[in-house]
């Protein structure tokens, strides 16, 4: 990891690990979940959202007050609504991506989730998915959340990660294996 990246997981974990522990003193973790769905669906969608934060042209109290503003708007709980504050006011805002991130894995811990990036050449179908998810439930122990991704170059099959394992039953990498073996033999 670059030392930039690891500075800004380091920020980020910090400020989640806050956030996340006073939420689960009051009993609050649903609503940090659903306050951390809805800032990621926000960042994903917003090009001026992305760069409010990450842009250094915005003072610290344009910030505030535009996450302030966004927080009321999006009727995102007290201290999520501080907690962005208090980024703001820090020159800490860039670091949202990441402390989304750690969010989610934290509350997925807690809950006994893990979460499954599947790539598919297709979109999966409920039935589809149900039954990959309860199958990686019994491989892995816990209660499998899918976050899917289409990538058409596959050809055919899946690209699961789960944590650090990856399994890859893709036509694309099939052929790609069976094409450097033709290239061994002759």
């Amino acid at each position: 990891m670059s030392e930039p990246a690891s500075i800004s997981a380091g920020i980020a974990g910090r400020y989640a690990t806050a956030v996340f522990e006073l939420a689960k003193e009051a009993n609050g973790l649903d609503a940090l979940e659903r306050d951390a769905e809805a800032l990621g669906a926000a960042l994903e969608s917003s090009a001026d959202f992305r760069a409010l934060i990450s842009s250094p042209v915005y003072s610290r109290d344009e910030q505030a007050n535009a996450v302030g503003a966004l927080a009321q708007k999006m009727n995102l709980s007290e201290m999520v609504a501080k907690t962005l504050g208090l980024m703001a006011a820090n020159r800490r805002l860039f670091v949202l991506p990441q402390l989304l991130a750690t969010l989610r894995d934290m509350i997925a811990d807690e809950k006994g989730e893990v979460t499954a990036d599947v790539t598919a050449a297709s979109e999966l179908t409920n039935a589809q998915a149900d039954k990959l998810a309860a199958s990686l439930k019994k491989t892995v122990g816990k209660t499998v959340k899918l976050n899917t991704t289409v990538d058409e170059s596959l050809i055919g099959g899946l690209i699961v990660k789960v944590g650090s394992k990856m399994i890859d039953t893709s036509i694309r990498s099939k052929l790609a294996s069976l094409k450097n073996a033709m290239k061994e033999v002759g």
